[in-house]
């Protein structure tokens, strides 16, 4: 695995009279499964969609850095997995045929793809239900697809926009298990979330409010520098709110 490194610097998106990040600075390193944790508002779904080039900062700017080289964004995409917020998958194919189709979307050969499926269909407790088509599925089986269809074509960086929500906690956990065999392989993975009680499960926690980042570091430590137990108590102490 390459060392890879993503570098916002002072990055601003203003829309009209709305600030919707504010001179933002972060580091992101492979290897590393990092929490973009905030409000609704804060800027996360903003940020995700300025580093995927699918929205031009107002100013600053992000910087992708492969094996010590700093590269443009095109030579990268093949290495990105996305999930948006409204993942499409489509509901009239089964598991077994999203599987074949980022296949041969992705160009994958007949023996990796025999490997790589039966692991993550196994992984994601799917492999009873590869003749259901995803329409069927139930929300946290219909996000799990999503998510091993992203990893099927072994991405070396994954941003997840807010993945689990209305997913069910047996789900979410396996979610997550998934999530960190990624971040074990030295993929570098970047969910936002909405639970606070996931911001525990990271490597590395970034709290965001209106637009801001506020603090950058590892679950415990942020947990000590405020002085809460957990992050809903740090989140309630807040009034709702960094």
């Amino acid at each position: 695995m390459s060392d890879i490194e993503i570098l916002v610097a002072n990055v601003s998106k203003k829309f009209k009279e709305i600030l919707a990040l504010d001179d933002v600075s972060v580091r992101f390193k492979n290897g590393n499964l990092y929490g973009i944790i905030g409000p609704a508002g804060a800027g996360k779904t903003t940020l995700f969609r300025i580093m995927l080039d699918l929205m031009r900062a107002s100013s600053g700017q992000v910087i992708y850095r492969y094996d010590g080289h700093d590269v443009r964004f095109d030579s990268m995409s093949e290495h990105i997995a996305y999930m948006p917020q409204s993942q499409s998958l489509y509901s009239d194919l089964s598991v077994d045929e999203h599987l074949d189709f980022f296949r041969k979307l992705y160009g994958i050969s007949d023996k990796d793809f025999v490997r790589k499926k039966s692991e993550l269909v196994r992984m994601a407790r799917l492999d009873k239900f590869l003749n259901r088509p995803a329409g069927k599925l139930s929300g946290g089986m219909y996000k799990k697809l999503g998510l091993i269809c992203a990893l099927l074509r072994s991405p070396q960086i994954m941003l997840l926009d807010e993945p689990t929500n209305g997913v069910d906690p047996i789900s979410r956990r396996e979610f997550w298990d998934l999530l960190h065999d990624a971040q074990a392989r030295g993929i570098l993975v970047l969910m936002s979330t909405a639970y606070m009680d996931e911001a525990e499960r990271c490597g590395q926690v970034v709290m965001m409010e209106r637009g801001r980042i506020l603090s950058v570091g590892e679950p415990l430590g942020l947990l000590k520098k405020y002085n809460s137990h957990d992050f809903d108590e740090l989140f309630l102490k807040r009034g709702g709110g960094w």
